[in-house]
């Protein structure tokens, strides 16, 4: 099974809430409708850290969404034949790793 959204800070707040409150993460599990290695996984991240904050990531964010891409291509796509070395050029430019993995360029 993938990886869902993540929580959000007030739900991880009402896991520690809940665990400071001396719920068993089977219970707050069932309470919040989250998984249970989900809430246990908090609580030992606040245990550890002090905090349930989200770390910075390593690597470079994305320049675009996946919910954004649409929207960026749509231009880009409608303006005909007579600018495809333009649009090609600009669509390389902005979007190189889209393009490589979706439309094969």
């Amino acid at each position: 099974m993938g990886r869902s959204q993540e929580l959000s800070e007030f739900q991880r707040g009402t896991v520690i809430g809940c665990h400071l409150c001396n719920k068993s993460s089977r219970e707050i599990s069932s309470l919040l409708n989250i998984p249970q290695s989900t809430v246990s996984s908090i609580i030992t991240k606040w245990k550890r850290l002090g905090t349930t904050a989200t770390q910075p990531r390593s690597g470079r964010p994305r320049k675009v969404t996946e919910r954004e891409l649409p929207a960026k291509l749509k231009p880009i796509a409608h303006k005909g034949p007579q600018n495809e070395k333009t649009t090609k050029a600009i669509t390389n430019h902005q979007f190189p790793d889209v393009l490589k993995s979706h439309y094969n360029y």
